[in-house]
């Protein structure tokens, strides 16, 4: 099938979606938004994987007075995000079919959810090979107005309101600045294709295309979450259903990375200093959303600071292929954007993970406060398996994915210390810092995460029902769970695609040799994993097989005197990081409810914390009270007076006449001045 007939298969399947979902039976809606998502996957997934064997694909559509020709490309960056897409979709919509069962009585919620999360999967894979900026403008704003009504489905609450709006007004920030950028190029070009912009920024100084740069960047890190951008994610992610929180977390906010990428292959200026100015901001995201990561008490709020945190380790990757590229230094270019594409596949997949276990185990308890869980794993096993086998992939552990693309990030920073000057090397240092960092902080985090959801007693009282779900529902997440270990254990094949796409950016002959010298290490490390965990497997049957024949007999352990052992003695989610909270208490804002022991018999008393963002305070908070301030003194302008309102309706048509006049007057005096 050519790229066209695809196109026009896709833009039908999606107008039949709208047209079909409503009118069919409560219980058949998921299935058929599952089956126009698979539909469309497959279709759009054959040309993906043409591209990465055989090279890109363009089309031209010819649109309206408005939009122009609209060039439809698919080349090697476009291909891998297209799979990555299309894998995350087709897997949150499986799973998306057990977890709206109990909403199907909700008619018309359920109908306008699995609509709108057609389109919105159609205009991720729009984002990823529009080439004309009208359209593409376009595609993301349909991306993120789907992803905000899909974000409201329980709209019956408060809390889900107001991190939609929120979600929606900075989404709409971010749109501002990519449409300054677009303005930009047109103002010089004349046009709307991507192509004229890598013209105009070769025409120009390197500060006007850093600036060029800039504003793009800001657009896309507002989708991406990178700091201080990231406002947005905490909200968004627990109120979302969890299949939308894990597409959203998995490939929604990498469009963000995959815009970066687009503009850093057309915008090529100065890459040294775009590469140092990511590498910081990408540092400071990682700590900054690991570090707020670990004193959540929300689980879906931990996951989302912990996707700020893994947009850093992207940021880190891209960074250092640009500085790479600035010194020419293939190999540190090729470690970081192979290692950076590669995890935003890798976090992809263990986020989706996450998200999904962290569903399951919401619809099953009714909570995602961590303090009233514990002792879940004697319940739920299997999704305690599964959420335990995506930690060990986000801290980085092999023989799981996160441990390789970090691997390859480390290995470019390593190797880049070597050769480099003192500037570069200060730099790298400070990454490797950073990265050494968020790796132990993750572990922290995510220890304390699986340790309280899922081992000891149970801390509250949960519903009779919170057992295990049915197998069918955990498909999807034994498909990604199986994903996960495959890139860890065969990484070879995966470098090897990957090396497509980072072939773009570096000398086609460096990403074929390259792939090679990480291949060896990675395959070892792997090998040794596994063997480890097979002996271990090995020793736990012996054991078992000897202990078959022995009697066991049981008895009460000595209590150290507590007779009456209670769940309160276990650690807290916030005892359990307490050491961690007082190192970076500056770093913090906690609100704390606690209340004070009298008497010489005291009442129970109760105490928690709440922590907050200290950048969201500084950068939102107190502009947003600033301008209330000022707004409530115009109200004397809402006087209820029909003839001020008329007045006010001269007065802005004269002002709207009269710059005009301005302009051209003091273009008049300007002539006059230069002519002096």
């Amino acid at each position: 099938m050519s790229v066209e007939v695809i196109v026009w298969f896709t833009l039908i399947i999606t107008g039949i979606s709208g047209f079909t979902i409503p009118f069919l039976p409560s219980g058949y809606k998921s299935v058929a938004g599952f089956f126009f998502v698979l539909l469309i996957a497959v279709a759009s997934s054959f040309p993906a994987i043409f591209v990465l064997i055989n090279g890109p694909e363009e089309i031209i559509f010819y649109g309206n007075l408005v939009f122009g020709k609209i060039p439809v490309n698919i080349d090697n960056l476009s291909a891998w995000f297209i799979l990555i897409v299309n894998f995350a979709c087709i897997n949150g919509a499986w799973y998306g079919i057990g977890y709206m069962k109990p909403y199907e009585g909700q008619k018309a919620n359920t109908s306008l959810h699995w609509v709108v999360f057609v389109f919105f999967y159609v205009s991720m894979l729009s984002v990823c090979t529009l080439q004309n900026s009208l359209a593409f403008l376009v595609a993301w704003e349909t991306m993120s107005v789907s992803s905000f009504l899909l974000l409201l489905f329980e709209h019956n609450k408060h809390s889900t309101i107001k991190a939609g709006l929120n979600y929606l007004v900075q989404m709409h920030i971010g749109v501002a600045f990519l449409t300054i950028g677009f303005i930009w190029i047109n103002l010089y070009t004349g046009t709307y294709y991507f192509r004229d912009i890598a013209q105009y920024a070769n025409s120009v100084n390197p500060a006007i295309c850093f600036l060029l740069f800039l504003c793009f960047f800001i657009g896309f890190a507002f989708k991406a979450g990178f700091v201080p951008f990231h406002t947005w994610l905490p909200y968004a992610h627990p109120a979302a259903p969890s299949h939308v929180s894990g597409i959203m977390s998995g490939v929604m906010i990498k469009m963000g990375i995959y815009g970066i990428l687009r503009m850093l292959l057309l915008i090529k200026g100065n890459y040294l200093a775009i590469g140092y100015f990511i590498l910081v901001i990408s540092v400071i995201t990682g700590i900054y959303g690991v570090m707020l990561a670990i004193i959540q008490h929300n689980i879906k709020k931990l996951l989302a600071y912990h996707s700020i945190e893994n947009i850093g380790i992207i940021g880190i990757g891209i960074g250092l292929g640009c500085i790479g590229l600035g010194l020419n230094n293939q190999y540190l270019a090729f470690a970081g954007f192979a290692g950076a594409l590669l995890h935003t596949l890798n976090h992809s997949l263990f986020k989706a993970l996450l998200f999904y276990c962290t569903g399951t185990v919401y619809q099953l308890t009714r909570t995602l406060d961590i303090e009233r869980l514990g002792g879940l794993i004697k319940k739920m096993p299997r999704t305690a398996v599964l959420f335990l086998i995506a930690a060990l992939a986000i801290c980085g552990l092999p023989p799981f994915n996160g441990f390789i693309s970090e691997f390859l990030i480390y290995s470019g920073l390593f190797k880049g210390l070597i050769s480099l000057d003192l500037t570069s090397t200060t730099f790298l240092i400070m990454s490797i810092v950073g990265l050494v960092f968020i790796g132990g902080m993750a572990i922290l985090c995510f220890t304390k995460a699986f340790g309280i959801i899922f081992l000891g007693s149970e801390r509250s009282q949960l519903p009779a029902s919170a057992n295990e779900t049915e197998l069918s529902k955990l498909l999807p997440n034994y498909i990604i769970a199986a994903l996960i270990i495959l890139i860890g254990v065969v990484p070879q094949l995966f470098i090897q695609i990957v090396a497509k796409p980072a072939s773009l950016f570096t000398s086609q002959e460096i990403s074929l040799i390259l792939p090679m010298e990480f291949v060896g290490t990675l395959q070892t490390i792997s090998i040794a994993v596994i063997g480890f965990i097979l002996l271990s497997a090995v020793i736990f049957m012996i054991k078992k097989t000897v202990a078959r024949s022995a009697v066991i007999s049981t008895s009460p352990t000595w209590g150290c005197g507590y007779i009456l052992p209670s769940p309160r003695q276990q650690y807290t989610a916030s005892s359990f990081v307490r050491p961690f909270k007082k190192l970076i208490r500056p770093f913090l804002m906690l609100n704390k409810k606690e209340e004070e022991i009298k008497d010489v018999f005291p009442v129970p008393v109760h105490s928690e914390s709440h922590p907050y963002d200290k950048l969201e305070s500084i950068l939102i908070d107190v502009p947003i009270t600033y301008l209330q301030i000022f707004m409530r003194r115009l109200r004397f302008f809402q006087n209820g007076s029909t003839q001020f309102y008329i007045l006010y309706g001269v007065v802005f048509i004269f002002i709207i006449i009269l710059i005009p006049l301005l302009i051209n007057t003091f273009e008049y005096l300007l002539e006059l001045f230069y002519q002096i």
